[in-house]
């Protein structure tokens, strides 16, 4: 496929980018004319510094080629992905963050790798990832429950920069509750996914928005909203559990009847009323939280709110 013939959106959720979406949007623009035709799309997700000032400028500036959406509040990254992805129009939709640290060659690079290849998505890794320890912790820890709760290949680094098809977009773009998480939106529209390696630079400005609220908040989603895998882990837990507390009365019986003087075993029941108590509470709490969401779901909580639109 012919670059100049695919139209390319690109997708940039913004959160206190002042100081890097405007450098991001001229690079883009002064490298993709003439590569492919293209149309950047800005979504505020309540940003606290002077990012909305900054993206209307953007869109004044280049209008026709920028469009901006400034949502009522932080939604959260997924979110404010969501809401750029349903304004999407082209053949393919790259998504990145507003850090500057995904260089513009490599959007090129991307674009032409999915062009030239037939694959729903394409995710990018890095050899050398220039993040703080914390967020290689988290994007570790994230990969592990992934690999477990949406089936992921193991070899598949799920990565915030990404470009998806035309076929894809449509899909995820269907789902319009709360709490979205685009990774397994996508992990469970296709399995035709690329990876292709990619530069990663160091944070030249400002810091990371991601909080550990904002990663358990992730986590929490991977695990309720796209997987009934913890309510089956408590179901064969209390299988066994069951199977063993059965055993452990076989036992006492028989240790009654061997040796009738033996004493009362205080310390072993406090423990065991302990584990199997802590084990049903949790149970209970996790088949809460599927309940609490299908409430929240029902009562048509908001993915996002647009406030102000640009286009």
């Amino acid at each position: 496929m012919d670059n100049k013939n695919i139209f390319v959106s690109i997708v940039i959720p913004v959160y206190n980018g002042e100081k890097t979406i405007g450098r991001l949007v001229e690079a883009l623009i002064g490298r993709l004319n003439g590569f492919c035709r293209a149309e950047i799309i800005l979504v505020n997700d309540g940003s606290k510094d002077n990012s909305e000032k900054v993206c209307i400028e953007l869109y004044r500036k280049y209008s026709g080629q920028v469009k901006f959406y400034s949502l009522a509040k932080n939604f959260s990254q997924d979110s404010a992905t969501m809401a750029g992805l349903n304004e999407a129009k082209g053949d393919f939709a790259v998504v990145m963050d507003d850090d500057l640290q995904n260089p513009v060659s490599e959007v090129l690079k991307l674009i032409d790798f999915a062009a030239q290849n037939d694959f729903d998505a394409v995710y990018t890794y890095y050899k050398e990832k220039k993040h703080t320890w914390f967020q290689n912790f988290c994007s570790k820890f994230n990969d592990l429950v992934a690999n477990v709760m949406l089936s992921k290949p193991k070899n598949l680094y799920l990565s915030t920069f990404k470009i998806i098809n035309r076929l894809v977009i449509d899909q995820i773009i269907k789902y319009d509750g709360p709490y979205p998480y685009v990774e397994g939106l996508i992990l469970r529209t296709t399995d035709r996914i690329g990876k292709m390696e990619a530069l990663h630079e160091e944070r030249t400005e400002g810091k990371s928005g991601y909080t550990i609220k904002k990663l358990f908040a992730l986590w929490l989603n991977t695990f309720v909203n796209f997987s009934i895998l913890p309510l089956r882990i408590f179901t064969i837990s209390g299988f066994i559990i069951a199977i063993f507390g059965f055993l452990f009365g076989l036992w006492t019986l028989f240790e009654r009847m061997l040796s009738p003087d033996w004493p009362a075993g205080y310390a072993t029941v406090i423990c065991l009323v302990a584990l199997f108590s802590g084990i049903q509470l949790v149970g209970i709490g996790v088949a809460g939280e599927y309940l609490g969401r299908i409430f929240i779901f029902q009562n048509k909580k908001p993915q996002y709110v647009v406030r102000k639109r640009y286009e």
